[in-house]
């Protein structure tokens, strides 16, 4: 004999009661193979977890998009933030900029290297340095330093910076959303439980194979095991 399964992804759940509730609108409620209180709870906990899931839906595509830009401008500041330091290394090498002030940067005045600007946490770290320590050489009399000026390097920066915050926020909002939908999961699967118990239950003393065609019109699901021949 085939056995029953439940639901195990959420499409499924929500599959599942779908056809409980669709079954309740199509067939009369004295026809129907499970009771009417459990149809109600359906098309309530339906609507509650259509909405979950449209909500987590809509929260992973708004983080797809904003990874996208997120990783456009992280391209750019990280471009600009290494031709700075970059620019920088050369006027100390050509002793237009003594090499101790390196050090204002952050930077080892013995290592011409671009430091790792690859992950979001670096490019944000060495980003915040360089714009300070550019201004605090600046303030000491310094001559600033063009192509990339400055002011140029902080307006991408800060576009990242921007746009890393909100995908942080972004990404809180699509946890809870998936939170959400984890903490509606539990309802569900006894709900189905009960309802499918009943179906079954109702069509008991059908045989066999008109039990099973009965019960998978109200959404059960049922396998047969390796080796089972599966009726024609």
């Amino acid at each position: 004999m085939p056995y029953r399964r439940l639901p195990n992804t959420n499409q499924a759940r929500l599959r599942s009661l779908q056809t409980a509730v669709n079954m309740g609108d199509f067939v009369d409620m004295y026809d129907l193979a499970f009771s009417y209180k459990h149809w109600e709870e359906a098309k309530v906990l339906l609507a509650r977890y259509e909405r979950a899931m449209q909500e987590g839906r809509q929260c992973s595509d708004t983080q797809f998009k904003a990874s996208k830009k997120l990783q456009e401008e992280a391209k750019i500041a990280r471009l600009y933030v290494s031709h700075f330091i970059q620019v920088l290394n050369m006027c100390v090498q050509r002793n237009e900029i003594k090499a101790e002030y390196k050090e204002l940067y952050g930077l080892d005045p013995d290592n011409y290297t671009v430091p790792d600007l690859n992950t979001d946490d670096g490019l944000i770290e060495w980003g915040k340095r360089i714009i300070e320590g550019e201004q605090k050489r600046l303030s000491k009399g310094g001559t600033p330093i063009y192509n990339p000026a400055i002011a140029k390097v902080r307006v991408h920066y800060d576009i990242f910076l921007e746009n890393y915050n909100n995908q942080k926020i972004l990404q809180n909002n699509t946890y809870r959303s998936i939170e959400n939908i984890t903490s509606l999961n539990d309802e569900v699967d006894k709900l189905i439980v009960n309802i499918w118990n009943e179906v079954e239950k109702k069509y008991e003393a059908l045989s066999p194979q008109e039990k099973l065609n009965s019960c998978r019109e109200y959404g059960l699901i049922y396998y047969y095991r390796k080796g089972e021949e599966i009726p024609k």
